[in-house]
């Protein structure tokens, strides 16, 4: 009879590398996640359960953890936002969850974060120990185990902060130099969950996943810059701590509007602070050592995918803002010049009144799909309903004046490169 590990959060990060390994470790594994979109577009092979673990009841764990021989809790959010509420996902959730592995009799092995202290400055790490402190009081099996900076070949979060920051074109930024990171494989972690789950690690466990040795942000992003095979920057500059708030405040909006941004406030004070944990934990429990940031890049060798995620993704902010602002300063000029804008429609045999309506519909249109793009939920639709709005400007100027194509100042021309730019970015939207 096969072994059952449930594994919540299976289409993250580090939940779909740990449903890798258990599968090849011959567990039978049922994911749990919220978004049916992003469980059924998986690529992985398992049972899927969807599932809000926030507002999930007592016979929703009961029923899900009947028959697991492992609890792996794999979710978590870096900051509030629309979509998260820290305090319901790191303390509600593995309060519940924990629960009801103890009532399965199953191990619960919770997905901490090296750092987490019911003291620190931000929320993330507190309610991570708040979570944390629920498992220890559990007369239970259970194993916390508390990665550092993870990398591994998915770009999400950190890892895409990683990329992108290499990939920033001519000179190197430092962003707090001084703070000491230490990272992690993300398969070195899999490999972790695989050994609590096989009962290989003992319960009570409480371990740091990190390599040995510290760096500074600036010698990390250095590293990932090598092993994308991009030139040395000609020279580099310290950012100064005011520019990087003000940066984590405008990230911070972006959240508000359903961007999880990896420079949000909370990434920023971490990396401050330093993002470091005791790698002896670890192998005092009866695992291996972490291997360091060279062999954990060796380890994923990079190729042509690699930086051109690296660019896209340094460029998508200023690609969404760009077309933001050409579209809502469009509507705003159509609105401005509203009888100037009419006439070109009145020449062409239509009514004062109705071309006067004909240019104030096309720029509330604009305005509104300006607006809609800066929403995470509904950018994609933007981009799309731009596109369609440019196609149909093309169509129906073509058909009243033809002659426009030829004009000097290239009317008509000039909307091509904005819709194959919707396009572009609408292909390129997808946050997993």
């Amino acid at each position: 009879m096969s072994r059952v590990a449930v594994v919540l959060g299976a289409y993250g990060l580090v939940g779909s590398a740990c449903v890798r390994v258990l599968k090849q470790s011959g567990f039978e594994v049922v994911g749990v996640g919220r978004s049916r979109r992003l469980c059924t577009r998986s690529s992985l092979d398992i049972t899927w359960r969807v599932l809000d673990v926030t507002t999930a009841t007592h016979e929703h764990w009961t029923d899900l953890t009947a028959s697991a021989d492992v609890v792996v809790n794999a979710t978590g959010a870096l900051q509030d936002g629309p979509a998260d509420d820290l305090e319901a996902i790191h303390v509600d959730t593995v309060r519940a969850a924990a629960h009801a592995a103890e009532v399965a009799g199953a191990r619960f092995i919770q997905i901490s974060a090296a750092g987490a202290d019911a003291k620190a400055s931000t929320a993330f790490f507190r309610t991570k120990a708040r979570g944390e402190a629920i498992i220890k009081q559990m007369d239970a099996d259970w194993i916390i185990l508390r990665p550092a900076l993870v990398i591994g070949t998915a770009a999400y979060g950190g890892t895409a902060l990683l990329r992108a920051s290499a990939a920033f074109p001519l000179v190197g930024i430092k962003v707090y130099p001084e703070a000491q990171v230490q990272t992690v494989s993300l398969d070195d972690v899999a490999e972790a969950v695989r050994r609590a789950a096989l009962r290989e690690i003992p319960s009570g466990t409480v371990a740091d996943l990190c390599e040995a040795d510290a760096h500074d942000f600036f010698e990390i992003v250095t590293s990932v810059r090598q092993w994308l095979g991009f030139p040395r920057w000609s020279f580099s500059f310290r950012l100064p701590g005011l520019l990087a708030s003000m940066l984590g405040c405008l990230a911070d909006i972006a959240g508000a509007l359903g961007w999880r941004s990896p420079l949000r406030t909370t990434a920023l004070k971490a990396l401050r602070e330093g993002i470091t944990g005791n790698s002896e934990s670890w192998i005092a429990s009866g695992g291996r050592p972490c291997r360091d940031l060279s062999e954990t890049l060796a380890s994923m060798p990079a190729s042509m995918q690699e930086r051109w995620f690296a660019k896209l993704y340094l460029l998508l902010p200023v690609i969404v803002l760009g077309l933001s602002l050409f579209w809502i300063v469009s509507g705003v000029i159509g609105f401005a010049f509203l009888e100037k804008a009419a006439s070109v429609l009145t020449t062409r045999g239509l009514s004062s009144s109705l071309s006067q309506i004909a240019v104030a519909a096309g720029s509330l249109v604009d305005i509104g799909l300006g607006l809609m793009i800066l929403f995470r939920r509904r950018a994609q639709q933007a981009c799309f309903g731009m596109a369609a709005v440019s196609l149909a400007y093309l169509v129906g100027g073509t058909l009243l004046s033809a002659e426009l194509w030829l004009d000097p100042l290239g009317p008509f021309v000039k909307v091509v490169p904005a819709l194959l730019l919707a396009l572009c970015t609408a292909a390129i939207l997808e946050e997993r």
